[in-house]
């Protein structure tokens, strides 16, 4: 058996394709020619991507299914039972679930064609794990009561300067929280955004065309929202270090961008709903749609005010989690210390929830395996291209691909100048707000307001919704 030191590079480095000067198709079917596995691992990658166009009719199927089991059980005089093949459909039809599934093919294909020794070395060796780690983890600290509560208390001064309405809350959560994720990073931003507009605003079930405009501006806001810092946004995260960027760059070059077409694009999406927003102070929320960190305790009574050190405590986690989010060995072995704080001091929050959190670790996970195979075509297509295409095709790319894979890639392109540089990373953030799989944090605000939605974001429809706020972005970050 191969040893680890004896096997082969998977998938080859860009430094070992050999230049064809044919163009950039000839560049493509010579590196197919080169690594055959290429092309099978893309396809894959494609049929995974389909496969989350048709989430939403999967996850119709299975309801469907489970009715109708439903409904011959009672015509039979029986109790109705769970159907096995509605579960199996619903588990297919489940975002976070998609990615994750296709690298069974992936990894077969592989240990088939190269031996298991190698598929194992790919994924244990060679795919970086440590975003999706951070994002579980980040993501399940924002979400307690704790954090919430203190982010809420922050984001009502802003909602009482418009007398604390249901719109005063959508425009404060949809302009303040996502530039607070130059500050909390980016996943821990959308998770408190989308904590507080499933309370404040979807529980007020406004029309699907609201929801569906208000999910796409969030991505977009939440998207270009971390550019203010340099160690905050995923795709930011990803050239800091090679190019030496810091804040003050960002500041200078996307953050003062970022802030004006957040702001037009909220404006702009309030001016087009402020009917059905102003209608929304005449509604109840529901309470089967508030989040678990909003709730009242089992027995019904409010839960026990927290006290300051508690929150004290929180935050300190937050941060340190921050400050090392290079560093899995020590942000995973401080979250293992806070679940046992977490535990201790339940009277105050409910137990963290971790089956979130980890479903969009593992939507990341099978991301990153599926987008490392990727570099061979996406790395001679940016290189390809001049300034203003640089920009559209990285926004465009992004649909398709994590944005924080898009700008490692840039990376590793030889001789990129530095208008070239903010092309790539500009169109990156500028698109992640298209799809769920453009931007880290989309999966976990699509887990967290998917109730809303019967389970299924659908896609179509959230490209449409994102379409204006991105356009401004572009606009911006063009000029």
């Amino acid at each position: 058996m191969l040893q680890p030191h004896d096997v082969p590079a998977f998938p080859l480095p860009l430094s070992a394709y050999a230049p064809t000067g044919d163009g950039l198709f000839g560049t493509l079917l010579a590196r197919i020619e080169a690594e055959p596995l290429n092309a099978v691992a893309t396809v894959i990658f494609l049929l995974a991507v389909v496969h989350t166009l048709f989430a939403a009719r999967v996850t119709d199927a299975a309801h469907r299914l489970q009715a109708q089991r439903n409904v011959d059980a009672l015509a039979a005089g029986m109790p109705p039972t769970q159907s096995v093949a509605a579960e199996l459909l619903h588990l297919f039809g489940e975002i976070e679930v998609i990615f994750g599934l296709w690298v069974v093919p992936l990894g077969v294909v592989i240990g088939l064609s190269r031996g298991w020794t190698l598929a194992t070395h790919y994924l244990n060796d060679t795919v970086n794990y440590t975003e999706p780690l951070f994002v579980v983890v980040i993501m399940a600290l924002a979400s307690t009561r704790p954090i919430v509560n203190l982010a809420q208390r922050v984001l009502r001064s802003f909602a009482n300067l418009g007398r604390g309405t249901p719109a005063a809350w959508w425009v404060a959560i949809l302009t303040i929280g996502p530039l607070l994720g130059s500050f909390i990073t980016e996943p821990a931003a959308m998770t408190i955004a989308a904590l507080l507009l499933a309370s404040k605003f979807y529980a007020l079930q406004p029309s699907a065309r609201l929801k569906y405009g208000t999910l796409g501006l969030l991505f977009v806001n939440v998207s270009i929202g971390g550019t203010l810092t340099h160690f905050a946004a995923p795709p930011v995260l990803m050239v800091s270090r090679p190019w030496e960027w810091d804040t003050a760059f960002m500041l200078a070059n996307f953050g003062w961008r970022a802030v004006i077409a957040i702001i037009l694009s909220t404006a702009a999406y309030y001016v087009f709903f402020r009917t059905e927003l102003q209608a929304l102070a005449l509604r109840e929320a529901s309470p089967a749609f508030q989040p678990s960190t909003i709730k009242s305790d089992a027995s019904g009574s409010p839960p026990a005010p927290i006290p300051w050190w508690v929150t004290a405590v929180y935050v300190g986690f937050v941060v340190w989690t921050i400050v090392n989010v290079h560093e899995p060995v020590l942000f995973v072995g401080g979250f293992l210390f806070f679940l046992g704080f977490d535990r201790a001091t339940l009277v105050y929050s409910p137990k963290v929830d971790l089956k979130t959190p980890l479903l969009v670790g593992f939507f990341l996970a099978g991301l990153v395996i599926h987008g490392g195979l990727q570099a061979w075509w996406i790395a001679p297509v940016l290189s390809s291209l001049s300034e203003v295409p640089l920009f559209v095709g990285s926004m465009l790319l992004t649909a398709f691909n994590d944005n924080a894979l898009i700008t490692y890639l840039a990376t590793l392109v030889p001789n990129m100048d530095d208008n070239m540089k903010l092309a790539v990373v500009r169109g990156a953030v500028t698109g992640g707000g298209l799809t769920v799989i453009a931007n880290a944090p989309n999966p976990a605000g699509q887990a967290l307001l998917g109730q809303f939605f019967d389970g299924a974001v659908h896609p179509l429809r959230l490209l449409a919704a994102a379409a204006v706020p991105t356009l401004i972005a572009a606009a911006l970050f063009s000029l």
